[in-house]
């Protein structure tokens, strides 16, 4: 279920970036809150390239908890525990951010991602 919940969780977010990417006047919930409204090419190119390894990192944990089968479990085991650590790290990239609406939104639910990421791990 932590699985299931956690790639859940990375497509609603899988969403949030194509609207990002098409232009969607979100910018102050993402990439540091830079730009408040539409973002720049490069960062709409990032968003983009965030939903293939939103993509991937799903991938990861459904095949790790058994749920699909795309690696093998040497290698999903170890990928895994780095999924984790992308979503700790992340959580505190949010919470340091100067935006405080990606603080607000973004580090909780980096927070439940690596929560979720470590039960898959484990």
């Amino acid at each position: 279920m932590p699985a299931i919940l956690c790639s859940a969780v990375l497509a609603a977010l899988a969403v949030f970036q194509i609207a990002l990417a098409c232009g969607a006047p979100l910018g102050a919930y993402a990439w540091g809150g830079q730009h408040a409204g539409v973002l720049p090419v490069r960062l709409r190119i990032g968003s983009a390239v965030s939903v293939v390894l939103y993509a991937i990192l799903a991938g990861i944990m459904l095949s790790r908890a058994g749920i699909v089968t795309l690696l093998p479990d040497a290698v999903a085991r170890p990928a895994a525990w780095i999924v984790f650590g992308y979503f700790v790290l992340g959580a505190i990239m949010n919470l340091i951010s100067r935006s405080p609406k990606e603080r607000a939104v973004m580090t909780p639910l980096s927070v439940v991602l690596a929560v979720l990421a470590l039960l898959v791990a484990r």
